[in-house]
């Protein structure tokens, strides 16, 4: 992934348990524990919440005895410095800067003194130190790992746990994954949710979430150009009474976890039923530039305009928040119904494109190239991604492609010719959903991550692959065992182009299929 390197003050400025504690310092600070590798910390000053900020104060007494560190308070310039092996960390009572390797950083609390103790923000010490920190909302406890690699998913060398992009689809549509359907209108059980969703993501290993903030032609943020969506309220174009992607993206860094923005580019409703659209609703507001499928309605690629208008609304996102990436599905053409769509091939085809089939693939290629150049010329540094069907085509078909008899591919029906977006650079990485087993003789797993890897490699696209724990206890081959998802994982840990894995979908993954998750958190934290 095109991704600007995290500097380190970057990494370890991150102060925050966001909205994971009560914010009532009298609340939380006499029942907070300190747990460190299994063992309860003791400490002779309770750690306390910095109310507002939710930054959890400790004494350097816990430092020190706790975490292997050597620390060496200065009374005469009131200034804390903490060394070990690797990290020297200078904090100043009262500065809003410190000092990490001989960088400055900001900080968004300092050293304090309560009760003639010293007391220091526990996240930045601990993270600086190498720590991985976890707050249990339920327990009101503190929990630290030693030993913990930092993600850094701009770094080389991908396979593996180390420096690789580990993260979860979070559908949105249909309430799948969040927010839940009971929820509707309840900000503060929103939240709670997101919290707990993103709080056990992470305590599997995984550094990037997924969000899908664009479900069905509206909005999980406020936007200038597009209803509020149903999934937050149960009604579109309601005020949820917040801003939920906001949220989101604070919690998700809050964390040191890369928040990425899933937009779902051409559908427009999940059904053909208008009447509960909100009045803003492209549907509603340019009825012209929506196809009807027979069973949903899809914005018209073959429009320009409406080509430009998803942009503008993907563009709006880029330019008010501060997402670490643009991430698309599949949903380009459909591939179920029927589309009726040639009028706008007649009208839009002034490259004169022999075949109604590559006229659409162009279309297709001309918005992603166009949104490409779009979030580059804006935020150089931000990621851009498509996760594709799985198959490209079949070798059958087209001799090129892979050794595959899937039913359908990406370049056929959906109208998604990735190797064009991979040879251009049109995108920094792509995520082919490879929901297929290794023991599946017409599609196999291997066969397919070998011929991806074969069309990223010498190219500057990333290459990261989506599982399917969704498929765990059915009756598809080879999805009986939950270490089918560990045996992939391993296969891709052979494989250098292959920078990581993204898991569809977060509610499947957290109701631990056949015993999932215990063996997929072992993997991540070996």
């Amino acid at each position: 992934m095109k991704l600007s390197k995290r500097l380190l003050w970057v990494v370890i400025m991150i102060l925050l348990f966001p909205g994971l504690i009560p914010s009532a310092e009298a609340q939380s600070s006499k029942n907070i524990r300190i747990i460190l590798d299994g063992v309860q910390l003791t400490s002779d000053t309770a750690p306390y919440v910095i109310p507002k900020l939710n930054i959890t104060m400790v004494p350097l007494r816990v430092i020190s005895e706790g975490l292997g560190a050597v620390v060496t308070w200065k009374q005469s310039t009131k200034t804390a410095i903490i060394e070990n092996t690797s990290n020297f960390i200078q904090l100043t009572n009262g500065k809003t800067t410190g000092l990490v390797n001989g960088a400055t950083v900001s900080l968004d609390a300092s050293v304090q003194s309560r009760n003639g103790r010293i007391m220091v923000p526990l996240r930045f010490v601990g993270e600086a130190l190498g720590l991985q920190v976890n707050w249990n909302q339920a327990d009101q406890s503190i929990t630290l790992i030693r030993d913990v690699v930092r993600p850094d998913l701009g770094s080389d060398g991908g396979n593996g746990n180390n420096g690789s992009l580990r993260g979860s689809w979070v559908s949105t549509v249909y309430n799948l994954d969040w927010p839940s359907s009971t929820s509707y209108g309840d900000i503060e059980k929103q939240k709670e949710e997101y919290i707990k969703l993103i709080d056990n993501l992470q305590a599997i290993g995984l550094n990037s979430i997924f969000v899908q903030i664009r479900p069905a032609g509206d909005a999980l943020y406020s936007s200038m150009l597009v209803p509020w969506s149903k999934t937050l309220t149960g009604t579109q174009g309601m005020d949820p009474g917040y801003d939920p992607l906001q949220f989101m993206i604070d919690e998700t860094h809050a964390r040191d976890m890369e928040f990425h923005a899933w937009f779902n580019p051409f559908r427009a409703n999940t059904d053909l039923n208008t009447s509960t659209l909100a009045s803003n609703h492209i549907a509603i507001e340019h009825p012209e530039w929506v196809l009807n499928t027979k069973s949903q309605l899809i914005i018209n690629p073959g429009i320009p305009e409406a080509r430009a208008h998803v942009i503008e609304v993907i563009m709006e996102v880029v330019n008010k928040y501060n997402i670490d990436g643009v991430h698309l599905d599949d949903y380009f053409y459909p591939t179920g119904g029927t589309i009726d769509d040639d009028s706008t091939y007649v009208t839009y085809n002034s490259n004169h494109i022999a075949t109604k089939a590559n006229w659409r693939r162009d279309n297709i290629n001309q918005f992603i190239q166009q949104l490409n150049q779009s979030i580059h010329s804006v935020k150089p540094q931000l990621s851009f991604g498509v996760s594709p069907f799985g198959v490209w085509r079949n070798d059958a078909t087209d001799r090129t492609g892979s050794d595959t008899k899937a039913s359908i591919t990406s370049y056929d029906n959906y109208y998604a010719d990735v190797r064009t977006w991979i040879q251009n650079s049109w995108v920094d990485y792509v995520v082919p959903q490879l929901y297929w087993s290794l023991s599946n003789a017409n599609v196999r797993y291997d066969t397919l991550v070998n011929w991806w890897v074969n069309e990223v490699e010498g190219t500057d696209v990333e290459l990261y692959i989506g599982h399917a724990p969704y498929k765990l206890g059915t009756t598809e081959i080879g999805w009986q065992n939950a270490q089918e998802i560990i045996n992939q994982l391993k296969y891709n840990a052979k494989q250098p182009e292959v920078k990581g894995s993204i898991f569809f979908s977060a509610r499947h993954l957290l109701n631990n299929p056949l015993e999932l998750l215990p063996a997929l958190t072992t993997y991540y934290h070996q």
